[in-house]
């Protein structure tokens, strides 16, 4: 079960309830009054608070529903990124599912208008952040290892 979930990036999560929403939620622009409304049918939902808190101050924070997709999307990145310490034949595959990834979210992002949003947006700059920041950490740790192994020889 470890392996299996070293093999699949976190970043999934959040794209699938992104895909889950977003999908069945409507199609393109809509017109009302006249006038073409050239925003994502979703970004209303994305607006929506889902908490609010009562600060000192006398104003209320709210949280909305994208926020806070967000805010999980940023957690599971840092997991991410800390899987990508190790290095082994899970870690490779990780790093290519997780460029397949990107390169998915690229594509409805610039495709469809429902992911035409800042939130998924921010999501897909996630999911390139880690593909790079995966490689770059793996590329390290494996010249870390062979520096070490060369110094015993």
């Amino acid at each position: 079960m470890r392996v299996l979930l070293g093999i699949f990036p976190l970043l999934i999560i959040p794209v699938a309830i992104y895909n889950l929403i977003a999908l069945p939620y409507g199609g393109g622009a809509e017109q009302v009054d006249g006038v073409i409304n050239n925003v994502a049918p979703i970004i209303d939902m994305l607006k929506q608070p889902m908490l609010t808190f009562p600060m000192i101050s006398g104003v209320n924070w709210a949280i909305t529903n994208g926020e806070m997709l967000i805010l999980f999307s940023i957690g599971l990145l840092f997991m991410e990124i800390l899987k990508s310490t190790s290095t082994g034949t899970a870690t490779i595959v990780n790093h290519a599912i997780s460029m397949i990834l990107f390169i998915v979210c690229l594509v409805e992002f610039l495709l469809l208008p429902n992911f035409a949003t800042s939130v998924f947006f921010i999501i897909t700059i996630m999911t390139l952040l880690d593909v790079l920041a995966g490689v770059v950490v793996t590329i390290v740790s494996a010249r870390r290892d062979f520096g070490v192994g060369e110094g015993f020889a």
